[in-house]
């Protein structure tokens, strides 16, 4: 989608660009689609959990197919190409003639009247969802499996994807956009192509006023807090934070260390950690 820059009328306009939609400019399909009620950040007991969340636009959540396991072999037309207000990616409606229509993340390329098929083996085209294991080298693919039969969990918002090494026993080896080398199995399903909206990142905001209609409150430093509310808070005026290193609202080491569990079962799958 070509990057559009507004005319700048006012300050706030000056830096502000959008996307130019080049989809299908329909209503979402209604047995696709339930209602979503905004939590604001909020837990059972009212607490405040999320910092930076409240108000935004109402939304509709669109019910994504990220498996299409259950339409194994079935081939599908896409109907329209639409726009999701919950995710940064596109979605396409597709129909699948024998057993109704379904949303899939929608891949570069793709366009209406296509047809795509979710099958154990099938060709290589943008679209088309088979099991890692028959995918040739060098495929770039998205919305992948990281446990056979859960559903598509990683690459899935704008402009991401995953490359496809090559096979070691039952993992296949796959990089990621963060340079990151993992094993995933090689029994799990992924989708072939790049996810669309690939120039979502060169969006600028250009004011608050938008951002609040995302749904996100302002962001205040952690030095121009209160002490009781973030380690960095206190002082007199804009000082430093006084500590040996910075640190979470939670107190955890922040900026630099390494966070993540090693004991977590996922990490010895982790062939080559991403580069900083």
């Amino acid at each position: 989608m070509p990057t559009i820059r507004v005319k700048p009328t006012t300050n706030a306009r000056r830096k502000m660009s959008y996307l130019k939609f080049t989809g299908d400019k329909t209503k979402a399909t209604k047995s696709l689609t339930v209602g979503m009620k905004r939590t604001s950040g909020r837990n059972h007991a009212g607490q405040l959990v999320v910092n930076h969340k409240g108000g935004g636009a109402k939304r509709k959540y669109r019910l994504v197919d990220f498996s299409l396991v259950s339409r194994l072999g079935k081939k599908g037309t896409v109907k329209s190409i639409e726009y999701d207000p919950n995710r940064t990616a596109d979605i396409a409606l597709i129909d699948f003639a024998d057993s109704g229509l379904a949303y899939i993340i929608a891949p570069d390329g793709l366009k209406k009247d296509d047809t795509i098929i979710c099958d154990e083996k099938t060709t290589v085209r943008p679209g088309n969802r088979m099991k890692l294991k028959n995918m040739p080298p060098s495929t770039q693919i998205h919305n992948i499996e990281m446990t056979p039969g859960r559903g598509g969990q990683i690459c899935r918002s704008a402009g991401s994807f995953a490359t496809l090494l090559g096979r070691d026993g039952d993992y296949v080896q796959i990089r990621l956009m963060s340079s990151e080398v993992r094993k995933v199995s090689a029994e799990g399903f992924a989708s072939v192509g790049v996810v669309s909206n690939i120039d979502h990142s060169k969006v600028l905001i250009g004011k608050a006023g938008r951002k609040r209609h995302m749904g996100v409150k302002p962001t205040v430093l952690g030095k121009s807090k209160n002490p009781v509310d973030h380690p960095h808070g206190g002082g007199e005026g804009h000082t430093s934070i006084g500590l040996k290193y910075p640190k979470t609202p939670w107190g955890a080491p922040a900026l630099g260390p390494r966070t993540r569990n090693k004991k977590k079962a996922g990490s010895k799958l982790v062939l080559s950690r991403r580069k900083k």
